[in-house]
């Protein structure tokens, strides 16, 4: 029998027992499409902000009428947006405003006096005032001393939906290593398992690299996926190597991995292990720039937050991905992976136990 049989086998039923669990299936592949989808829907580019406001039908309110008109049928960009208005009577604009269907009343007592009624508390409420009132000012001849323009920004590669690709297979390479490493030696340890392959001739690391092997053939599905739907659905471009991505994602993934070996050690139930896979997913999930940069965050933690695995996997993919960066340029990201990869690895060995 060849020495690799025992990993092989093994190799082969944990693909087995992946695929024979369509709830697996969903959260590996399923729940990161939607959550693309979504947030690609919701952060698109859209036209204008229409913004909705009620206007009382009396006074100069023909007058208001017009000029905001005015305004909405200009060509370009404006500094503001968009006014829709409904008009109404007294009573029933206030009623409208009580129960939350426009955010602004306006009351034309004269082309020269304008009165608004609205709720300070409310953004919306806020927002609208300020762009009527901006509107209506500028209109009257109100000076602008500062020349301005407006530049749209929506090519593809500065939109956020660019942005949030890289940062999703990121995330979902970090859920499958704790997730799909950790959890699964846990249930092994829970179920008796492991005292059952204790039992064999099997060395442990071919255990362990059969674990870590099925982990990493799921892992070009779940780029493929996520990168056909940014490039297809989104139109995100993909400027540096495909081959770099992939090489760069393994690594991570391995990190991943590592961790996942290392959360799983010693763990002897699954309260525990997920307790800790939660503890170390928690601080990535804020802080490594996954929905927003990193940069955000204050300069005193920004070496704790570059130190972490993600921040350097979802880093290095936007920077492959949408700045079109080779090897070099992404040395720090692939070190910093490397590391974590190996002192993982090797202190799970160390410390792994089968029962």
């Amino acid at each position: 029998m060849s020495s690799l049989a025992p990993l092989f086998q093994l190799y082969k039923s944990r693909l087995r027992e992946f695929f024979r669990q369509p709830a697996r299936i969903f959260w590996v592949y399923g729940f990161p499409l939607v959550l693309a989808v979504g947030l690609g829907l919701a952060f698109k580019s859209k036209p204008v902000e229409m913004i909705p406001v009620d206007l009382v039908e009396s006074g100069s309110w023909n007058e208001v009428a017009k000029t905001i008109g005015t305004h909405n049928t200009k060509p370009g960009p404006s500094l503001d947006p968009r006014i829709s208005i409904h008009s109404g009577t007294a009573e029933g604009t206030d009623n409208r405003l009580k129960t939350g269907k426009t955010p602004l009343v306006i009351l034309a007592i004269s082309p020269t006096q304008v009165e608004y009624r609205y709720d300070p508390t409310r953004p919306e409420s806020v927002t609208a005032r300020n762009a009527v009132d901006s509107i209506l000012q500028r209109a009257a001849g109100r000076p602008d001393p500062v020349k301005t323009s407006d530049i749209v920004i929506d090519e593809p590669g500065s939109r956020y939906i660019d942005f949030l690709i890289p940062g999703l297979i990121g995330l979902n390479t970090m859920g499958g290593g704790l997730f799909g490493v950790g959890f699964l030696i846990v249930n092994f340890r829970v179920g008796k398992l492991l005292k059952r392959f204790m039992a064999t001739p099997m060395p442990r690391r071919d255990f362990l690299l059969a674990i870590v092997g099925a982990r990493l053939t799921f892992l070009v599905p779940d780029i493929a996926v996520l990168l056909s739907l940014g490039h297809f659905g989104f139109q995100m471009p993909i400027r540096g190597s495909l081959l770099l991505v992939v090489m760069l994602d393994v690594i991570g993934a391995l990190a991943f991995a590592g961790i996942g070996l290392l959360i799983a050690a010693r763990a002897n139930n699954t309260e525990t292990v997920s307790g800790l896979v939660n503890l170390v997913m928690l601080p990535m999930w804020l802080f490594s720039g996954v929905f927003f940069s990193a940069e955000r965050f204050p300069d005193a933690i920004q070496p704790f937050i570059q130190a972490l695995p993600l921040t350097q996997l979802i880093s290095g993919l936007r920077m492959v991905i949408l700045e079109g960066a080779g090897p070099l340029q992404i040395w720090v990201p692939l070190t910093v992976l490397t590391v974590w990869s190996v002192v993982t690895f090797v202190v799970a060995l160390k410390i792994f136990k089968w029962s």
